[in-house]
């Protein structure tokens, strides 16, 4: 990790575009000359209309989209990560390691009982089954999941339910970069106070979080800045087009 003085995450002039194939190749440009840094300890809330390129930025600096131009970089006590050049093959170690990613939605692997969808980040990372198991229980607990509820897929349960796996899963591991997507969309009050506290503590020990809240009140007790995007930033897209293509660096 980095001095909690300086950035861990510096973007510059970001810019992302695709190709949409089913109207003439026409280009949709959905992000551009978009500058930040981030710092351990701090979390920063893209603030900005649906459709506006948040999830977008998300989704590059997890490498499920490629950037088109401009530079994404993690500093390092032994030096720069440029994540905009990365080779595909390294993106699975950045994942297990530094990245972790807390979507709206959760896609696990049909059958796997909940805590095993909690457990597996740990797993990956060597910890020992037991204590994973007992790590990923207190975690799940924590969020008032019911117990009856660990040993069953969660593709059964209710939105709600299944956004507290997510959760779960996604700050057990304890990433020094931490993406959330409207972590909370599907949560009563008391598990939204919950996911507050999980990330006032993730800040405390100095990961960086980059944050979509559309909540305002989880938004102002959790932001240490905002991010508001503009046009000139993000172009108003409210879901990639299913026939776009990606335009590469």
């Amino acid at each position: 990790m980095t001095s909690l003085t300086q950035p861990f995450l510096s973007v510059d002039a970001l810019h992302k575009a695709f190709v949409l194939h089913g109207q003439g190749g026409m280009t949709l440009e959905v992000m551009r000359d978009l500058s930040l840094t981030l710092s351990p300890g701090e979390c920063l809330v893209l603030a900005g209309p649906s459709g506006i390129g948040k999830s977008t930025l998300l989704k590059m600096l997890h490498g499920s989209y490629r950037v088109t131009g401009g530079t994404l970089r993690l500093h390092f006590e032994d030096g720069d990560l440029s994540l905009d050049t990365l080779p595909a093959h390294a993106w699975h170690t950045l994942r297990r390691d530094v990245i972790g990613y807390v979507s709206q939605f959760l896609r696990v692997v049909p059958r796997v009982p909940a805590v095993e969808v909690v457990i597996e980040p740990l797993l990956a990372r060597g910890v020992d089954e037991a204590e994973a198991r007992v790590r990923a229980e207190a975690m799940l607990a924590r969020l008032n999941l019911p117990e009856r509820l660990w040993s069953l897929p969660p593709g059964t349960f209710s939105g709600g339910e299944q956004q507290r796996v997510n959760i779960a899963r996604g700050f057990i591991a304890e990433h020094p970069l931490l993406l959330l997507d409207e972590p909370t969309a599907s949560l009563d009050a008391a598990n939204r106070e919950v996911v507050v506290q999980l990330i006032q503590e993730a800040k405390a020990r100095g990961a960086a979080l980059l944050g979509i809240f559309h909540d305002e009140d989880v938004r102002d007790r959790v932001a240490d800045r905002l991010l508001p995007l503009s046009p000139h930033m993000g172009a108003a897209l409210a879901s990639t087009p299913a026939n776009a293509e990606e335009i590469r660096s």
